[in-house]
C-alpha cells in the first residue's frame, strides 16, 4: 500500500542544528581549555569490597535485610564490572534476592538482568545458575511463564551440582503446575523422587524429597488419580513429621485439607486447622493467609465469621507491612545515591579547579569567543522560534474563530431565521404549530450545545481518559459502532497538558466528520506507544476520501495545523472510495 507522509522538517532541522552546535561547543571548549589531563591511578578496592561483602552476608543470614541491602548496593557501586566481575555479579544477585523477598519482582528482574552481560566472564557456573534461577522466579511471580521456563531450562543445562539441577527442575515444575500441565510436571517429579540423596546434608535431602513427593501428590490429584495422590500426601507428611520440618508441614496439611473438602468436610477442616496452627508456630504470614482461606471454605456459622475476620485483618496487615518495607528500601537507595552524587560532585569540582589553573591565556580568549558566538546563535534561534510559535498560535486562534463562526452561520443561522419566521406567520395557539415550534427550538438547543462542547475547555487532569472516552462514545449511535483499542495501556498522566488538548481536538475532528459526512457504520481508533512516540490510527468504512474531498479538506487542515504544533507526523493510506484510514504520531 502506498502511503503519504506529511512531515514538518523545518523545526526538526533547527532542532538538529542546535544539537550539532551544542556538541561543537563542548568539543571546542575541551580542546582549547584543557592543556593536559590529570590522571590518577585507581586505588585497589578489593579488600574493601571483600570486607563489605562479608558484613552484608552476615546481615543477610541474620535476616537484617535493610542493612544487607545497603551494603550490597555499596559493593555494587565500588565494583568495576570489568575487573571485579565476580563481586559485582554476586552483589547484584543478592540485591535481586532481597527484592524478591520483599515481593518487588520487577526490581528483582532488573537487578538480575543487569548481571547477565558479565556472566560469560565468570568461569564458575554457580553464579550463572543463581542469576538464571532468580530471573525464573521473578518471571513466575509476574505470570510471564514463557520467560520463566526459558531461564529455568538455562539453569538446568549448566554444569552444576545435582542439588542445584534438582532445585531448578522443581521450580520448572511449579511453572508447569501454574500452566495446568500436570502430566509433564508429574514426569519430572517422578524422576526427582527416584534421586533421594542429592545433597551432602540429610536435612536438605529429607526436605527436598518431602517437597517433591507432596507436589507429585498434587499433580496426581489434579489428574484424577485420588489413590496415588493420597499416598503421596501421607508419605510427604510422614517425612516432615519425622524430621520436624515445620517449614513445609503447612503445605502438606493444606493439600490434605483440599483433598478431603468434598469427600470429608470435617476432616478437611481439621487439616486446615492444623496447617493454620503450624503457620502460627513458625510465624509465616503467607502460610497463615492460605490456611485461613481453607478454613473459610470449610467453616460455617460463627467459625466462618471468626476466620473471615482474621483473614481480612491479616491480609491488611501484610499489605501495610510490605508497603512500609518498600518505602524503607526506597529511602536506603535514595540516601545512598545522594551521598554518591555529592562525592562525585566534590571530586569534579576539585579536578575542574586544577584544570582551570593550567589553562593558557590565548585558549581562554578563543573559548570565550566561541561561547559568545554560539550563545548569540542560540539567542537568534530562540527569538526566531518564539516569534514563529506566536504567529502559529495566532493563526490557529484565527482559524478556530473562523471555523466557529462558519459553524454558527451554517448550522444555526438558517434554523433561527426559519423559526422566527414560523413564529411570526403561524398561529401559535394551535397545538400542531406550538409542537413544531418547540421541536425547532429543541433542535437549535442541541446544535448550540454540540458546538459549545466542541469548543469548551478540556479536562487534562486524572479525569482526562474518561473525558476522551465520553467524547468518542458520544458519537456512537444505533447505526454506528465505535471500537477503541489500546486506550487503557497508555499512561495518560505522563503526557503534557498541551498535547492532551491537541489529541482531544484531533479525535473530536475525526468523529464529527465521521458522524456528519462519512456515512460509516463502523469506526475504530487504536492507540499504542513505539519508540517513545504515541501512535493513533483511525479507520472507518464510510464513503471514503475521494467522495468527500471538499468536506474533509478543512478537517484535515485543522488536524495538520494542530499536529504540527507538537512536532507530529500524519500518515494516511491509499484510501479507496469505500473506507477511510488516517494515523498520526507525536513524541511523548
Amino acid at each position: 500500500m502506498r502511503e503519504q507522509y506529511l512531515t514538518f522538517s523545518h523545526k526538526k532541522k533547527i532542532k538538529y542544528l542546535i544539537i550539532i552546535l551544542s556538541l561543537l561547543l563542548v568539543c571546542l571548549f575541551i580542546h582549547f581549555c584543557q592543556s593536559k589531563t590529570i590522571t590518577k591511578s585507581k586505588p585497589d578496592l578489593t579488600e574493601k569490597i571483600k570486607r563489605l561483602t562479608d558484613s552484608a552476608d552476615i546481615y543477610f543470614d541474620n535476616n537484617k535485610q535493610d542493612s544487607a541491602f545497603y551494603l550490597y548496593t555499596k559493593v555494587k557501586a565500588l565494583c568495576d564490572p570489568k575487573t571485579n566481575t565476580t563481586d559485582y555479579v554476586y552483589a547484584l544477585s543478592c540485591i535481586a534476592e532481597i527484592q524478591q523477598d520483599q515481593c518487588d519482582y520487577i526490581a528483582s528482574e532488573a537487578s538480575a538482568t543487569e548481571a547477565l552481560p558479565y556472566l560469560k566472564e565468570i568461569k564458575n557456573p554457580r553464579y550463572s545458575w543463581i542469576v538464571y534461577n532468580l530471573l525464573g522466579i521473578s518471571y513466575t511471580h509476574s505470570y510471564d511463564n514463557k520467560n520463566a521456563i526459558l531461564y529455568f531450562k538455562k539453569a538446568i543445562k549448566l554444569k552444576t551440582s545435582t542439588w542445584r539441577k534438582s532445585l531448578a527442575i522443581n521450580n520448572l515444575v511449579v511453572v508447569y503446575m501454574e500452566q495446568h500441565k500436570y502430566r509433564e510436571a508429574a514426569i519430572l517429579l517422578n524422576i526427582l523422587a527416584s534421586q533421594k540423596r542429592i545433597s551432602s546434608y540429610d536435612a536438605a535431602n529429607n526436605n527436598d524429597h518431602a517437597y517433591i513427593i507432596d507436589n507429585l501428590g498434587f499433580c496426581y490429584y489434579k489428574l484424577g488419580d485420588s489413590k496415588k495422590a493420597l499416598d503421596c500426601y501421607y508419605e510427604g507428611l510422614k517425612i516432615r513429621l519425622q524430621y520436624k520440618n515445620n517449614d513445609g508441614l503447612s503445605t502438606s496439611l493444606k493439600h490434605l485439607s483440599l483433598f478431603f473438602q468434598k469427600s470429608n468436610p470435617i476432616l478437611a477442616k481439621e487439616y486446615a486447622k492444623q496447617a493454620y496452627n503450624n503457620a502460627l508456630q513458625i510465624n509465616n504470614v503467607g502460610e497463615k493467609i492460605s490456611s485461613l482461606a481453607l478454613l473459610v471454605k470449610t467453616s460455617d456459622g460463627s467459625d466462618l465469621k471468626k476466620y473471615s475476620l482474621e483473614y481480612i485483618q491479616l491480609t491488611d496487615n501484610l499489605h501495610i507491612a510490605q508497603k512500609k518495607t518498600k518505602n524503607q528500601f526506597s529511602n536506603i537507595k535514595y540516601n545512598f545515591n545522594k551521598d554518591k552524587a555529592e562525592n562525585l560532585q566534590l571530586k569534579a569540582l576539585k579536578t575542574e579547579t586544577k584544570i582551570q589553573l593550567e589553562r593558557q591565556k590565548n585558549r581562554i580568549i578563543i573559548s570565550y569567543l566561541i561561547i559568545a558566538f554560539v550563545l548569540g546563535l542560540f539567542l537568534f534561534l530562540y527569538f526566531y522560534l518564539t516569534s514563529k510559535g506566536r504567529k502559529e498560535k495566532n493563526d490557529a486562534i484565527f482559524s478556530s474563530e473562523i471555523r466557529i463562526s462558519k459553524k454558527l452561520h451554517d448550522e444555526l443561522a438558517n434554523d433561527v431565521y426559519q423559526t422566527i419566521a414560523f413564529a411570526e406567520t403561524k398561529d401559535l395557539e394551535q397545538d400542531e404549530n406550538k409542537e413544531k415550534l418547540l421541536n425547532n427550538l429543541d433542535t437549535i438547543y442541541f446544535k448550540t450545545r454540540n458546538i459549545s462542547k466542541e469548543n469548551s475547555n478540556i479536562c487534562t487532569d486524572k479525569n482526562y481518559p474518561q473525558a476522551v472516552k465520553e467524547m468518542i462514545l458520544g458519537h456512537k449511535a444505533a447505526e454506528i459502532n465505535i471500537l477503541i483499542n489500546g486506550f487503557d495501556t497508555i499512561r495518560w498522566n505522563e503526557i503534557e497538558k498541551n498535547k492532551k488538548i491537541i489529541l482531544y481536538r484531533v479525535l473530536q475532528e475525526f468523529f464529527v466528520n465521521m458522524k456528519k459526512h462519512s456515512e460509516a457504520t463502523l469506526a475504530s481508533i487504536s492507540f499504542s506507544i513505539k519508540n517513545k512516540n504515541l501512535h493513533v490510527t483511525y479507520i472507518d468504512n464510510g464513503v471514503g476520501i475521494k467522495n468527500n474531498t471538499l468536506i474533509l479538506k478543512n478537517g484535515l487542515q485543522n488536524v495538520e495545523s494542530r499536529i504540527k504544533t507538537i512536532n507530529g507526523t500524519i500518515i494516511f493510506g491509499n484510501n479507496s472510495q469505500k473506507g477511510f484510514k488516517i494515523s498520526f504520531t507525536f513524541p511523548l
